[in-house]
């Protein structure tokens, strides 16, 4: 408990320099390239397009979802994974990347992940308005189910800024764990319903892990918001176990970060 509220007294005590940092992750990232902002943008865009044409054109899968074109209903779950794909890798390697925050200025190691993922989730959130504007733009306008966006905003970031902080307090001790995490990035996409309607699978048992797994839950809720227009009481079970998983990340991270805190300053 003493180290948890440690972590909550940094953030609170470094929030302006966390927003700072978070702006300059971005700015950093695109730093350098002619288009700059613009991949944050054509790099996705690419990746939709591909997957749109495999499922729509190549295997003639694409049928309408909910009356609504498959093309829409794939990027409602697709928009939130580039958030969640990007913390999952940088957010396991936020210690390591800014290293020198920790060496020569002594800046609390525990808010590092968490303006890495801030810094993605602002970068996403202009995905997200361009995903709206192409709904709006095939005559979809928004509905009251749009209200219930910003609850599974805060649930992707909750989550994951809690993995960021465990995976880079363990990446930091062994680089072979960040290894692991960028290769299981690709698998656990196919495994989560990112491409396909996981609460849809026909085998309970697989059902019941992917309805464990966050990166569905979110995907879910985003289509759901968008696409099914259900409100998220009406499915308890997928929040009951986000609220597991959270819980029990926000234990695994609160102890990687009490083990091993007075060790990271040495190791990097």
């Amino acid at each position: 408990m003493n180290t948890f509220k440690e972590i909550i007294h940094d953030h609170i005590a470094f929030r302006g320099q966390i927003l700072k940092l978070a702006k300059s992750d971005i700015v950093k990232t695109y730093r350098g390239a002619a288009l700059g902002w613009a991949w944050a943008v054509i790099r996705p865009a690419t990746t939709i397009f591909v997957f749109w044409f495999a499922f729509t054109v190549g295997l003639r899968g694409g049928k309408p979802i909910n009356g609504y074109p498959f093309f829409l209903w794939l990027i409602a779950g697709f928009t939130p994974w580039f958030y969640m794909r990007d913390t999952l890798t940088n957010g396991a390697g936020a210690i390591r990347r800014y290293h020198f925050l920790v060496k020569r200025i002594k800046f609390p190691v525990d808010t590092i992940p968490t303006f890495v993922s801030l810094g993605n989730f602002l970068t996403n959130l202009v995905l997200q308005v361009i995903m709206i504007a192409i709904f709006i733009g095939f005559g979809y306008r928004p509905t009251i189910y749009y209200l219930q966006l910003p609850l599974y905003w805060l649930m992707m970031v909750v989550f994951f800024t809690w993995w960021g902080l465990f995976s880079s307090m363990l990446s930091c001790i062994s680089k072979d764990f960040l290894n692991l995490v960028k290769s299981m990035t690709q698998p656990l996409f196919w495994l989560s319903g990112i491409v396909y309607d996981a609460s849809r699978i026909h085998y309970n048992w697989i059902r019941e892990i992917l309805l464990f797994n966050p990166v569905t839950q979110i995907a879910n809720g985003f289509r759901n918001s968008l696409v099914y227009h259900r409100w998220f009481w009406e499915t308890p079970v997928e929040l009951r176990n986000y609220c597991i998983v959270t819980v029990i990340m926000a234990l695994l991270a609160v102890w990687a970060y009490r083990k091993l805190k007075k060790e990271i300053p040495d190791v990097l």
